[in-house]
């Protein structure tokens, strides 16, 4: 563990509340410290109130933020009179305690403050830092933890027994600290939970935070407990159409489509390889917290019906007598974590980021405990305190309060053609309405088009089988199946009359154009019927196709070929419950084959000015990718969920068509 305190860095800080930021984002960069949320930190500060009174207000991380990027904003300001007033009850509910802090907080716009506010409170330090350090939870995750704590930082660090987050902890760990701090003690540490460090300055509770962890690590380094000898476990990979079963029965019980995505890493392999993993990986998370994105276990295997039946006893033998007394209602019983010999670590979330942050947490998850079995054993808390946490009524607020999903979360588009024009208009549509999005395309800037986790980019040749399957394999390991399929890529060569067009510009044309299509289609097939709400299917057309035009006989022959096809496929597919519909636009001027140059020609050929030429419709108006992306997104959403085989024109208008 090494300091990335920059001394000037910090002196670039304006203020005390800009070092809690600096100093923050620190430890937020480091995942062996904290993940996705986790740790806290806050800093005391006296300012005048609206009277010109000096006030001591506790500005401590608001719910939301990450420490990783928390900016001021982030800091939730309450007043510390009313909260040492708190501390004083001799019980509070959570719901009252968040009231409570919401209430005496300066700025009502603030976030939520952090459910350990009261115990940042009442430690006698300017700045506090709170994180779950890798190496403390290894350790502390340990049948003798404690006395392993006490023999590496004797009297320097405070021990707290654990205790579940909130009024409860902040008043037994004020009673502990208050008996046994020194002037030697720089820390406390929480059994099974964290570590905390504080100082008078941003920069000694900072120092000290790295420092206590280092000495962990380096504990652990002399035990052989550190570094973990990771073999290449060697495999063949998982056929990908299991992965899309698997993820329609996780949807299932989950009750709306998810992504599982898989980690195929030597650390994942090895895990779920061990002799033990039956043991080793059904012990609990390695900080109650986790529990809420990963459950309690994760899934063995494939056998996603028995994991079910296992949760829902979990929950019915724990929520009879709840720790708080209210009601609970059932979670879906679905696995978040799956762990297999073949593809590793698969893990489950309503959109991409969701799964990838559950990803990280168990990779951390598994490194833990190999490192506490190598200590002796790992030993995660009881399945009581894990419920508790996992069914706590904060949690279950969140949950109540969270608003309706996108209206694509948890599907998959496949798009072919995604590097320009259509089809990036499409990717664009498709990741703001919370799709995870496949763009194929042999541009390779289709690799680097979108930084975001809902996104990849694969670079191939649509005519080349062997690309198609090697693009589907990698959507199915990345995102778990193939939901919805745009069927954009093509050509539009030079104007040519059929006198003189020359065979081999004719198959090109329809190679790609329309063999393509067919081909990816067929692909693609047995993984749309898999999807979780049903496959769906837009080709993107041409008006050529009820309106062909002269110079174009392989184009038009091909779109029109193409076009048959998919009515041909509505009446097959129907029995899958897969939809296909195509949409034909006409004269959209914002795709690559647009050059100003071209346009100005054609223009001039119809004696009118660009502008005039690109409204040259019944309309007068228009037609963008942005708009023939919104429609083809819209095809695939509710509003279409009963029309297949249709054909629909998006061109303003055009009078041969009509």
């Amino acid at each position: 563990m090494k300091s990335l305190w920059n001394k000037t860095d910090a002196e670039h800080q304006q203020d005390d509340l800009a070092l809690r930021v600096y100093s923050s984002r620190l430890l937020g960069q480091d995942p062996h410290l904290v993940l996705h949320g986790g740790g806290n930190t806050s800093v005391k500060l006296t300012q005048p109130n609206l009277f010109g009174e000096a006030e001591e207000i506790l500005y401590v991380k608001g719910s939301g933020w990450d420490l990783a990027s928390i900016e001021s904003a982030g800091f939730a300001p309450v007043r510390m009179q009313h909260l040492l007033a708190l501390a004083e009850l001799d019980s509070m509910t959570d719901a009252h305690m968040v009231n409570e802090l919401k209430t005496h907080m300066t700025i009502a716009s603030a976030p939520t403050p952090s459910v350990e506010t009261i115990l940042h409170a009442l430690l006698p330090y300017k700045y506090v830092d709170h994180t779950h350090a890798d190496a403390i939870v290894t350790i502390t995750n340990t049948a003798n933890g404690r006395a392993r704590i006490e023999g590496i930082y004797g009297d320097e660090v405070v021990i707290i027994p654990y205790v579940m987050p909130g009024f409860d902890l902040a008043r037994q760990c004020a009673t502990i600290f208050k008996a046994e701090a020194t002037d030697k003690t720089i820390g406390m540490v929480l059994l099974n939970h964290g570590i905390f460090s504080f100082g008078d300055s941003a920069e000694i509770a900072y120092e000290r935070m790295i420092s206590l962890v280092d000495r962990a690590e380096q504990y652990l380094q002399a035990q052989q407990a550190w570094v973990l000898d990771v073999p290449m476990t060697l495999v063949d990979p998982i056929e990908p159409l299991k992965l899309a079963t698997l993820r329609r029965e996780i949807s299932g019980l989950a009750g709306q489509p998810m992504i599982v995505s898989t980690r195929t890493t030597p650390e994942c392999l090895d895990f779920a390889n061990r002799s033990d993993i039956g043991f080793a990986s059904q012990q609990g998370p390695a900080t109650p917290d986790h529990v809420i994105r990963t459950k309690q276990f994760p899934l063995i295997g494939l056998n996603v019906a028995a994991f079910a039946q296992e949760y829902t006893a979990y929950f019915n033998a724990h929520a009879s007598a709840p720790r708080d007394g209210q009601s609970k209602t059932m979670l879906d019983p679905a696995p978040r974590v799956i762990l297999h010999p073949v593809f590793g670590m698969a893990t489950v979330g309503q959109t991409a980021k969701d799964a990838d942050i559950v990803a990280d947490i168990y990779t951390h998850t598994l490194e833990i405990i190999q490192r506490a079995i190598l200590l002796g054993g790992y030993q995660a808390l009881p399945t009581q305190a894990i419920f508790d946490v996992e069914y706590w009524t904060l949690e279950q607020a969140k949950l109540q309060q969270a608003g309706r999903p996108k209206t694509f979360a948890g599907e998959v588009v496949f798009i072919s053609g995604a590097a320009s024009g259509i089809g990036k208009a499409c990717a664009q549509t498709f990741l703001q309405q919370g799709a995870a999005v496949v763009g194929f395309d042999l541009n390779a800037e289709i690799t680097t088009q979108h930084a975001c986790p809902a996104f990849l980019g694969i670079q191939g040749d649509v005519t080349k089988t062997e690309d198609i399957d090697r693009a589907i394999a990698d959507t199915v390991y990345r995102f778990g199946g193939i939901d919805m399929l745009i069927l954009n890529a093509g050509v539009f060569p030079s104007s040519c009359r059929i006198d003189r067009l020359e065979m081999s510009a004719w198959r090109r044309v329809l190679n790609i154009n329309l063999d393509a299509t067919f081909a990816l289609m067929q692909a693609a097939h047995p993984y749309l019927a898999q999807a979780p709400q049903h496959g769906r299917v837009v080709v993107i057309g041409s008006k050529n196709v009820p309106a062909p035009g002269p110079g174009a006989a392989a184009y038009s022959a091909s779109k029109a070929a193409v076009n048959q096809l998919a009515r041909v496929a509505a009446l097959e597919w129907g029995q899958d419950h897969i939809r296909i519909n195509t949409l034909h636009p006409n004269a959209v001027f914002d795709t690559g084959l647009w050059t100003e140059a071209v346009l100005s020609n054609r223009a001039q050929h119809y004696g009118l000015d660009a502008e005039t030429y690109k409204k040259n419709n019944v309309l007068k108006t228009e037609v963008t990718s942005q708009d023939v992306g919104a429609l083809a997104a819209a095809m695939c959403g509710p509003l279409f969920a009963k029309t297949t085989g249709a054909q629909l024109p998006i061109d303003g208008g055009n009078d041969r068509v009509i």
